[in-house]
């Protein structure tokens, strides 16, 4: 009986034992390295793969907390203003960084296979830049202008002229322009969808997503006013100091415009070149 124990034992070895022998490789090795190629797998299909749902409920989640930390960034640089002023500039900002971020990379996937790869990205990107655009706006509308349509075109009630005057010939206009671009937000909004691309269908739905380039040229306008034109010199006002974030909204409007036509400019360049490749083999 004593000489049996071994060989029931060797019997019933586990079968994880006899696959480890097999593999020559210990199993616990082979679970690190399964679980190493799943977090790989992960890790690629959040920051560059189309992903599961959850891998995109994911990619908004980062997005967001990126929002409110360029909020705060910008919130906290202009002390020197009103409260609710800081948080209106500092989202309309923020809108403008987010939406510069996802329109740049639509001409860089042209030019660099590796920019291609956070391709992904570009739809939640303008989802979150929209999202702050249009918070941006509700709390001017509301807040300063307190939905009255004469104060939002820069009519302003002087009391030496018994009546309301216009005081800044460009405030209205500027108002205006950021308006179309939000109303624009919203259709783009409304189609950031797979839903939308099957109803529309995708030449239609990439023209309308176009109108994303339209809106942030708008933008770059509408905050340019205020950032070089509003404040100057007047003769009601004292002169603010300069805002820090004037060049760089020069540079962001600069960057996807170059980007742009460099992107057009090689698309062609190989159009021509697959021409000739063409011609040359017929």
């Amino acid at each position: 009986m004593s000489g049996a124990k071994p060989r029931s034992k060797e019997v019933h070895a586990p079968v994880e034992r006899r696959a480890q022998e097999k593999l020559g490789a210990p199993l616990e090795h082979v679970n690190v390295s399964q679980a190493q190629s799943e977090s790989t797998r992960f890790l690629t299909s959040f920051l560059a793969g189309s992903g599961t749902s959850w891998v995109v409920f994911l990619r908004h989640i980062t997005l967001a907390a990126i929002t409110a930390a360029l909020v705060f960034g910008f919130w906290s640089t202009r002390m020197e203003w009103t409260a609710d002023m800081r948080l209106w500039r500092a989202i309309g900002d923020a809108a403008i960084v987010l939406l510069f971020a996802a329109l740049a990379l639509g001409p860089a996937a042209k030019l660099s296979a590796r920019m291609g790869k956070a391709l992904p990205w570009r739809r939640p990107l303008g989802i979150w830049a929209a999202l702050a655009a249009l918070t941006h706006s509700v709390l001017i509308i509301d807040g300063w202008a307190q939905w009255s349509v004469q104060r939002f075109l820069g009519f302003e009630f002087v009391p030496q002229l018994g009546r309301e005057a216009r005081l800044e010939p460009g405030f209205g206009l500027a108002n205006l322009i950021g308006l179309v671009a939000a109303i624009w937000m919203i259709v783009l909004l409304a189609t950031s969808s797979d839903r939308a691309v099957q109803f529309l269908g995708s030449t239609s739905w990439k023209w309308v997503q176009s109108g994303a380039y339209v809106v942030f040229y708008l933008s770059v306008l509408h905050s340019g006013y205020f950032l070089f034109l509003h404040y100057t010199a007047s003769f009601h006002r004292a002169v603010p100091d300069p805002n820090w974030f004037r060049y760089p909204l020069l540079a962001l409007g600069t960057i996807v415009l170059v980007l742009q036509w460099w992107a057009l400019t090689h698309t062609v360049r190989q159009h021509r070149s697959r021409r000739a490749s063409a011609a040359i083999l017929n």
